[in-house]
């Protein structure tokens, strides 16, 4: 099949979205099947650099496209849908309401993917567009809790056929020889010892004010803090600095390449997400985000602890992972002291969650995808 794939992330960068978008790309076309995608000009960049930054084996075209900020990407996507149409597309895949309102209005098929709910002025127009254009169409969401979200908002209700729960993923192949956690450490010189982790973007939500009262109420334990943009580590970084913390270890960012092996140097895992959590469009979207982290953290195989969000009990459970009150960090203190004087609780709970990820993998993903699709084409 030829999938014209169209999203309006920045390629290449270090944003959740762009990871996204090149994951499922990647597992859409280690299918077997002919897929390019379209990506507006900011940067270009050539195979091996992508491959390093997002972690990807099997090269499928990308295509950027010049626009003009001040028409706010309607005419990348009218660009994007014209150039798939020549290239004989036979579907549209794409994150952008643009793209999958001016698909829809062409009878195109389209799959759209939803991982929040339609945002500003023009969002819940495109939507309502999208959504009563008789066109062929599936529609992907990150969590059950924002499918329902959305046929509460738009007083409607999805045809079964054309809905698919899709919860982010992981590649198991770059999870499956990772080295001991001893190991790991020595090979990325970092130090010895039991390490709690953390890995993501350092700002609002995140719950970096958890990790830093952790840090300071376990001096004894090593802290891997992996990602983030400078501008939002330095001022973490001057806060430890104030605190004479010496126990925490800041990465910066890591290229999804060698995430992984990062990942595999803790012994536990940490998810401190907070109560209300910015979305890149603005809103709280604490109540359906599905980090990626979420997936990698369960190939690891190491014991995860996770704010007790409800919408994250769509993945985890407690076989898998610990839950903690959001923004208090004396429970998570007292359940983290738990995990690092038994060994065996992490163990089990870290065996659990490596035979879990196998339910959660990009191509698994794909490939319901796939036969979705198939069944609305035929």
């Amino acid at each position: 099949m030829k999938i014209a794939c169209i999203t309006t992330s920045v390629i290449p960068s270090n944003t959740a979205n762009s990871i996204q978008a090149m994951k499922v790309c990647h597992a859409l076309k280690e299918l077997g099947h002919d897929v390019r995608l379209w990506v507006p000009e900011y940067k270009r960049s050539d195979w091996e650099k992508l491959a390093h930054v997002y972690g990807l084996r099997t090269e499928f075209e990308v295509k950027w496209l010049s626009f003009l900020p001040f028409l706010k990407q309607y005419d990348f996507n009218g660009k994007a849908i014209r150039q798939a149409r020549r290239w004989g597309a036979q579907v549209i895949y794409t994150w952008s309401l643009q793209a999958a309102a001016f698909a829809a209005l062409r009878k195109i098929p389209v799959v759209m993917e939803f991982h929040d709910f339609p945002m500003g002025k023009f969002g819940p127009r495109l939507f309502r567009i999208f959504i009563s254009a008789k066109t062929k169409r599936l529609i992907l969401c990150t969590t059950r809790a924002l499918a329902q979200g959305l046929e509460e908002r738009f007083a409607i209700q999805f045809n079964p056929l054309e809905l698919q729960i899709a919860p982010n993923g992981v590649e198991l192949e770059r999870y499956i020889q990772l080295p001991d956690v001893e190991t790991a450490r020595k090979e990325l010189n970092l130090k010895s010892g039991l390490t709690i982790g953390y890995s993501g973007h350092f700002y609002s939500g995140r719950g970096m004010d958890v990790l830093t009262e952790l840090a300071k109420a376990l001096p004894q334990i090593n802290f891997l803090w992996m990602g983030g943009r400078q501008a939002d580590i330095t001022p973490w970084q001057e806060k430890l600095s104030q605190l004479s913390l010496q126990n925490v270890t800041i990465t910066g960012f890591i290229p999804n390449s060698q995430l992984p092996k990062y990942q595999a140097a803790a012994d536990i895992l940490l998810m401190p997400y907070s109560r209300k959590i910015a979305g890149s469009s603005g809103g709280n979207i604490v109540g359906v985000i599905n980090p990626m982290k979420m997936f990698d953290y369960l190939a690891t195989g190491r014991a995860i602890v996770a704010s007790d969000i409800p919408v994250f009990r769509e993945v985890l459970s407690e076989k898998n992972a610990v839950f903690c009150e959001p923004e208090n960090p004396q429970d998570w203190e007292r359940k983290i002291r738990t995990l690092i004087e038994n060994e065996e609780l992490r163990s089990r709970l870290g065996g659990q969650a490596r035979k879990d990820a196998a339910k959660f993998t990009w191509k698994r993903r794909a490939q319901t995808t796939l036969e979705k699709l198939e069944g609305i084409l035929n």
